[in-house]
């Protein structure tokens, strides 16, 4: 699955649109884990146990972003972005979202074609590097 940030993919166009797509989760941080930052912000610097905890909720929300699009016969996300907000006080909520779309690789020759669209279209495979179709 092809994610960006952008409304568009250079080189592709967007065949379909499936809709909004995101992923959410809500944390609370436990008291060990948040001793601990507590006692290293004293110091500044990084707090390794919060940011491996954001990471790891980054991770879990574009997964399930990804398998919604997949759901819904996308093989691509454009327009994504996360959002972190506190809920309570010790609640975290991390949210991706984006546009679920079907892209396909412009050809050589056709108006704004990149050599990664080329590429995909000469080797027969989607954006998201499955063998297939490029026509539909």
């Amino acid at each position: 699955m092809l994610i960006v940030t952008t409304n568009e993919v250079p080189g592709h166009r967007i065949d379909a649109v499936f809709g909004e797509v995101m992923g959410l989760t809500v944390r609370s941080r436990d008291i060990g884990s948040q001793m601990l930052a507590g006692f290293r912000s004293l110091g500044g610097g990084e707090l390794p146990e919060m940011t491996k905890a954001l990471y790891e909720s980054r991770q879990e929300v574009m997964g399930r972003m990804v398998n919604e699009a997949q759901q819904r016969g996308a093989n691509a996300i454009v327009a994504m972005r996360f959002d972190t907000s506190e809920m309570g006080g010790n609640w975290t909520e991390v949210c991706a979202y984006g546009t679920a779309v079907f892209i396909i690789p412009l050809k050589e020759g056709e108006s704004g074609a990149t050599g990664q669209s080329v590429y995909l279209t000469q080797q027969g495979q989607q954006p998201n590097n499955q063998p297939g179709n490029t026509q539909l």
